[in-house]
């Protein structure tokens, strides 16, 4: 059985003067689902965003967003959409209650202290919903605004790097309430640099200059890299990199809680770098690449960024 999609776009295309910042992308995202959306930053992801859910006329493509065409019921999308910018864009000087009650007359919500009361509920902010929003950490202001761009139950969010700058605690509380909204049946796109969270989504779709470059579940996506990486353990082994940064088959050398990854699509050329190492007994053994060595390869595969003259 066909899965009915939230989003279905072809071709998008976005430019700005000379510079093409997004170029022939294409998305077929099943309702419900939890998707992320990542690539350097000015890959293309957040003018992507914008043109999926209406805020920015495309150059070139076409498609659907919830049913609606997103050329011409710009509109129609919109009302069921909840977009949440990178950055904090709500009103410093009112209360968390203050906001909330503000967005519910924005749209239109009918019984909306009610609204108000059970969104304060479920986002656990309740006990502070008369705190000013301009003194709240970062983690419950991305709570707040995350509340407002959910409170008149939309059938697709968008969050454009919604935890960028915010501790672990309130980050994985964060992606606790972005899996029970999807639970609730609501499809969720989010943009994201970090790694433990593209790994909690459904599916991944990796952008760079402007392009998709791959999309996949984790899975998929590090096996079509086609990456190998070894892991090496030992009292010295960081010392190692510079021995391994410019040989030959290697690709990538990093270093990760207290071990050093080395990659390339070589294995016998892997080997034998590590075999010519003055390595003071490290202790080598092939591993799965992670997520993060598989998108720096992909980062690198992708070249130079050369949009500004496209």
């Amino acid at each position: 059985m066909t899965q009915e999609l939230a989003i279905d776009v072809r071709g998008l295309v976005k430019r700005f003067g000379s510079k093409t910042a997004v170029n022939g992308v294409d998305i077929q995202m099943p309702r419900g689902q939890v998707w992320g959306f990542l690539g350097p930053n000015g890959s293309g992801k957040t003018t992507t965003i914008r043109m999926i859910c209406g805020l920015l006329k495309l150059t070139d493509g076409e498609g659907e967003c919830l049913g609606f065409d997103i050329r011409k019921d710009a509109s129609l999308i919109k009302a069921q959409t909840g977009y949440m910018t990178q950055k904090f864009s709500f009103w410093t000087d009112l209360t968390i209650r203050e906001n909330l009650e503000f967005v519910a007359r924005l749209y239109r919500l009918k019984n909306a202290s009610r609204v108000v009361d059970e969104t304060l509920d479920g986002l656990s902010l309740s006990k502070r919903q008369h705190q000013l929003a301009g003194a709240l950490s970062g983690g419950w202001k991305q709570r707040l605004a995350l509340a407002a761009v959910s409170m008149h139950h939309p059938k697709l969010l968008l969050l454009d790097e919604p935890t960028a700058g915010v501790d672990p605690q309130a980050r994985r509380d964060f992606w606790d309430e972005i899996h029970r909204l999807s639970s609730n049946g609501i499809t969720v796109l989010v943009s994201t640099h970090y790694m433990d969270e593209a790994e909690r989504c459904d599916r991944i779709v990796y952008l760079a200059n402007g392009k998709k470059v791959a999309e996949g579940t984790v899975a998929q996506i590090i096996d079509m890299s086609g990456l190998i990486t070894f892991r090496g353990e030992g009292e010295n082994v960081r010392h190692l990199a510079p021995q391994l940064e410019h040989a030959p088959g290697i690709d990538h050398v990093a270093y990760f809680a207290s071990a050093l990854h080395v990659s390339g699509s070589d294995r016998s050329a892997i080997r034998h770098a590590l075999d010519q190492l003055n390595d003071d007994g490290a202790d080598w053994k092939e591993v799965r690449p992670s997520l993060e060595d598989t998108f720096i390869e992909l980062k690198a595969r992708a070249g130079d960024d050369t949009r500004q003259h496209a």
